[in-house]
């Protein structure tokens, strides 16, 4: 027993040296550790018998190297391929970060401007950047900061660009200045579809109705009569050279009312909803107690990067709001975030790659009309609107923004009252004259404030069929002269169908007063076409006024560059101009109404006389006669009580 256990013992003891000896010789053969795991890990190398020569020994593992260096050669990066030094740590242990980049970007600001009228305008923009191509037909089924819901609104209805945008209250531009982005009056989509759409009414129905349930709007009210084809008036705002204006829709509904139930949806879009970041301001009940109220989105394809090799899409969000808070007779006016919105910033939204403040002390540089505060002393210049304006700037994702308090509230305090606005180069009013209710006449003012430059502008006129223009009545005249513009596009109304589409290019001459007037007559509609309260009238639209007005600071084209997202939404392609888009008030009309309280008066008639005729011949049909004899005399009564007493029959 003990001999065989030591001849097991010596057998064991001979095959473990010659394993490590044929180891130790590809080890010498290959200079790479990649090799030398394959020789390790190939079952025939280790039953290689020792007696094998040294030329049969190395082809193989010469082979290998070769193969091994080929697949080194194609994965290795820059810094690797240059070393000459071997790895020697084994293939099984390399582990390369296969994490892609983050696909999408989030972030939001915040615009807080003093008006000269002692009002405060805040400015509320959430931008979010997905690297994706909706339009080659990408399908995508992984969200993460873009909305999944709008992400399949653009997939399913191959949607180039979607701009909607809902509005309590008018922009009084005379006193507040330009808005950062304009809108009208309640409710206004324009959406550009692709071309490979076939049937884009049936789409835009389609469409419509689905942005109803998702903000919670009465978008499913626009139809045909309320739809125009624009020709030059609306381009997009995005890449791409899209022209054929078959493709776009515009619509409005200027009698929408803006309330809670539209906000909440809104906020849902956001990354991180009305819970961290700027959105924890957007309080409704603050919100609504505004002199103007305005929330938008916007979806656009945009550069990825400044040689716009690759696409993005661009969703923003926008809130505009107007708070009225100098009260005459208080002896002070100050304002802050919580007397604004009932809320103070704790931190910034966890996604969002920037969020900031901005304030607006162009007006007062050197801080002689109002004190803000906490101070800062970042400030930044932006191109808003033509004009170089200069921000304080409050970045919230620093924390020594917030303080030790962990808070930021903050003020600012009016030390005068002085100073005076300019006024702004282009804006425009509308309004109905006449009397009666046959025939009116539509009269559009725009103004041009410039002292000595001249610019066209292009004004797009969608009113509705039930007032019938008569274009021939068409006049254009600007300081008493006759202006005839040098581009015209009409489309006549049909009746219940199709609204009128009137565009004209019209030049402005310097510091005059363009009026644009057309006479129309109103019809009359069937019983079933009046809403509830018809004699309340019936809105048209705002006219919509485009434009280049000149500028005297030349615009940044580089939309690359880092800068506040609320001067880069329109595009500007000329170094003397910036683009801007005006719109006028709805007007509200009356029609001939008839009498609707007649019915009523008729049917209370007719019931009345319908109840006493049928009532008395229903009497007289169900009623029973019975003949009644006549009754006896005093005595006679008398004498059949004393005989009823004495229990004889009466008489």
């Amino acid at each position: 027993m003990a001999a065989h256990r030591c001849s097991h013992s010596a057998l064991l003891l001979i095959l473990c040296s010659s394993w490590v000896f044929i180891v130790v010789g590809s080890q010498e053969t290959t200079p790479t550790g990649d090799h030398h795991a394959t020789a390790v890990d190939n079952p025939q190398t280790v039953t290689e018998t020792v007696e094998q020569t040294e030329q049969t020994a190395e082809q193989p593992a010469v082979e290998e190297e070769r193969r091994w260096e080929a697949t080194e050669v194609e994965e290795a990066t820059p810094d690797e391929v240059a070393t000459d030094k071997p790895d020697t740590s084994a293939p099984e242990t390399v582990v390369h970060s296969s994490v892609p980049p983050p696909k999408d970007d989030f972030q939001e600001e915040l615009v807080i401007r003093p008006l000269h009228s002692g009002d405060i305008y805040a400015s509320f923009q959430f931008r979010t950047l997905w690297d994706t191509d909706f339009l080659r037909g990408n399908k995508v089924s992984h969200y993460r900061l873009f909305p999944k819901s709008l992400g399949q609104v653009i997939s399913k209805f191959s949607v180039r660009e979607l701009h909607i945008s809902f509005t309590q209250g008018y922009w009084r531009t005379m006193q507040w200045g330009q808005p950062f982005l304009p809108s009208p009056p309640g409710a206004e989509l324009w959406v550009w579809f692709q071309d490979s759409v076939t049937d884009v009414d049936g789409t835009w129905k389609e469409l419509t109705n689905v942005l109803s349930g998702i903000f919670c709007a009465s978008l499913n009210f626009i139809d045909s009569t309320n739809t125009v084809q624009p020709s030059a008036s609306f381009k997009p705002l995005g890449i791409g050279n899209e022209t054929d204006h078959r493709f776009l829709r515009y619509a409005t509904l200027p009698r929408e009312i803006v309330c809670t139930e539209n906000l909440t949806p809104w906020k849902k879009l956001l990354p991180c909803g009305s819970k961290a970041g700027l959105a924890v301001l957007l309080k409704s009940e603050k919100l609504f107690h505004s002199s103007f109220h305005s929330q938008a989105v916007h979806i656009r394809p945009v550069c990825k990067d400044w040689q716009c090799k690759t696409t993005s899409w661009e969703l923003r969000q926008t809130l505009n709001v107007v708070f009225d808070l100098h009260t005459p007779g208080q002896g002070k006016r100050e304002w802050n975030l919580f007397k604004m919105f009932s809320r103070t910033l704790t931190e910034a939204c966890p996604l969002a790659s920037s969020s900031k403040i901005y304030i607006d002390i162009t007006d007062d540089p050197q801080g002689e009309q109002y004190e803000v505060s906490p101070a800062t002393h970042l400030l930044s210049q932006a191109m808003v609107l033509g004009d170089r304006r200069t921000f304080s700037v409050y970045d919230l994702t620093q924390q020594i923004t917030f303080g030790t308090v962990r808070s930021l509230n903050l003020l600012i305090r009016w030390k005068s009252s002085e100073g005076d606005m300019l006024r702004p180069l282009l804006h425009a009013e509308r309004y109905v004259a006449g009397y009666g209710l046959q025939t009116g006449e539509i009269h559009t003012l725009m103004y041009n404030n410039h002292p000595y430059r001249s610019f066209p502008v292009l004004l797009l006129e969608s009113v509705p069929w039930y007032l019938r223009l008569y274009i021939h009545t068409l006049t254009v005249t600007s300081k008493g002269k006759d202006n005839k513009p040098s581009y015209i596009h009409y489309e006549p109304s049909k009746d219940r169908l199709r609204p009128h589409l009137l565009e004209m290019l019209v030049q402005l001459p310097p510091n005059s007063v363009t009026e644009v007037t057309v006479q129309f007559e109103r019809a009359l509609l069937k019983w079933t076409e009046y809403t509830p309260d018809p004699n309340h009238g019936f809105y048209v639209g705002s006219s919509v006024i485009s434009s280049l007005v000149p500028s005297i600071v030349a615009m940044d084209t580089n939309s690359t560059r880092e800068k506040p997202l609320f001067s880069s939404f329109f595009p500007c392609k000329e170094e003397s101009s910036y683009f801007m888009r005006v719109y006028t008030e709805p007007l509200l009309v009356n029609l001939p109404t008839p009498d609707f309280s007649m019915p009523y008066n008729v049917i209370c008639l007719t019931c009345t006389v319908v109840a006493v005729g049928y009532g008395s011949l229903y009497n007289l049909l169900t009623r029973s006669f019975q003949i009644e004899e006549p009754s006896p005399g005093l005595a006679k009564r008398i004498a059949n009580i004393i005989r009823k007493m004495r229990g004889v029959p009466p008489l």
